[in-house]
């Protein structure tokens, strides 16, 4: 159809995964010559090919994406959802031409601008003003259509101060400022985010989100990658779930998020063993959180089991709680407890301990972990998910609806003064 902007027909994208044997055993002479003979020209062949280089005994298929399918109409603002692995990255990849797919083919009509990470298509070396004449040549723009645009762009980074600064001396934040502007503002016919936005601060997020709705708004396609279902619903009119490289929800988007939001809840019930790598080396073996539901006001227990095949030291450690949208409501930094420094190894590392009086309001939160090691600070989300019950209800009062409440129940004492007479009551109420 004339309006269809991108099609996806059965798309896959395959990685090849070297693997070192496990294990000491005795290995002939002969055998060995056999595998580096082998290894040499597998090498060789990979090289003439063109294709990826290994080295390792085993080679081991992982498909990121499978048998993706699906069509894009022009001026649809789509978010793509789904758990850390589940494809969401790749696929933007594919969509924006960077990878070749395996299998399948897509078919894009127009021009496509991406920001998938930080400093994508800038050099280190040269300056904020010539990055981005260099950043809009890449996109495919003329320099006279990007100096009609520049002073837009500067303005919206609010980098004019280190317009002449190479791009090395820039923060994270700041390079990302300058890439949305420029992806943004020079008129794609499709624009595609992925979580990079993350990287910037409240208040430039707000100002990314309302371009991209300018930019919707004007008849164009955004393709958004966000675990941010707050962002989400109220930037997209359509959603899109990957789950193990495969599209298993298509529709709006609301739809999409109770279902995704749904699946976690199931999934945490039913698997407490996770497996879920933190970085080099470190590996969550189960988290758990209010397992079967706390009421608000109890308290509520947690345990984590983290193990290492190497001797990892752990810096630092926090349980993060998301609502279902994934707005940030809370974080328990376990440092405040003593636990900082600690050492994780083969024989493993248990932390359990307990939230005092949690003082949510009713509803599910989504928990994930931050971690700090010798290698560096890694985040993971969605790995647990926490059902907060009803507290105890006066039965003198009907009670607000959980959705006008906001997350916390707050403690709080009040009165009132008629002429001489004082009467007070502790109560517990909500941050509306």
């Amino acid at each position: 159809m004339a309006d269809v902007v991108i099609r996806a027909e059965r798309l896959g994208k395959k990685y090849a995964i070297a693997h070192q044997r496990q294990g000491a055993r005795y290995v002939a002479l002969r055998e060995e010559i056999g595998r580096a003979a082998s290894a040499f020209w597998r090498r060789a062949r990979d090289m003439v090919r063109g294709t990826q280089l290994l080295d390792g005994e085993d080679i081991e298929e992982f498909w990121a994406l499978r048998d993706v399918g699906f069509e894009i109409r022009r001026g649809e603002v789509v978010g793509v959802i789904g758990r850390n692995g589940a494809g969401k990255s790749t696929l933007l990849k594919v969509l924006s031409r960077i990878t070749e797919p395996s299998e399948g083919r897509v078919v894009i009509e127009g021009r496509v601008a991406s920001l998938l990470e930080v400093g994508t298509g800038f050099h280190p070396e040269l300056t904020g003003r010539d990055n981005i004449f260099l950043n809009g040549a890449i996109l495919g723009m003329g320099r006279a259509e990007i100096r009609r645009k520049f002073d837009e762009i500067v303005a919206f980074a609010d980098i004019e101060r280190f317009l002449d600064t190479p791009i090395k001396r820039y923060s994270s934040g700041m390079s990302v400022r300058l890439a949305f502007a420029v992806a943004a503002h020079l008129e794609p016919e499709i624009l595609v985010v992925d979580e990079v936005l993350a990287v910037g601060d409240a208040e430039f997020q707000k100002k990314c989100l309302g371009k991209m709705s300018e930019v919707a708004h004007g008849g164009r396609t955004v393709f958004f990658v966000s675990h941010n279902m707050s962002a989400v619903q109220s930037l997209c009119g359509r959603g899109m779930l990957l789950d193990h490289g495969r599209l298993v929800a298509d529709g709006p988007v609301s739809d999409v998020i109770q279902g995704y939001v749904a699946a976690l809840e199931s999934a945490s019930r039913e698997a407490r063993t996770l497996e879920v790598a933190l970085g080099p080396g470190l590996v969550l073996r189960r988290l758990a959180f209010g397992e079967g539901g706390v009421r608000s006001g109890e308290d509520a227990e947690f345990r984590i089991e983290l193990m290492s095949a190497e001797p990892i030291v752990l810096s630092e450690a926090c349980l993060l709680i998301h609502s279902e949208l994934g707005v940030r409501v809370a974080l328990v930094d376990l440092r405040n407890a003593g636990i900082r420094n600690v050492r994780v190894g083969d024989q493993g590392l248990v932390i359990s301990g307990r939230v005092k009086s949690l003082p949510l309001v009713e509803g599910r939160y989504r928990i994930g972990m931050w971690v700090m090691t010798q290698f560096g600070g890694f985040e993971q989300i969605d790995l647990a998910v926490l059902s907060a019950l009803p507290g105890a209800i006066d039965a003198e009062r009907e009670v607000y609806p959980a959705m006008y409440r906001g997350f916390v129940e707050l403690e709080f004492s009040a009165g009132i003064e008629q002429g001489a007479t004082v009467a007070s009551r502790e109560a517990r109420s909500s941050l509306a």
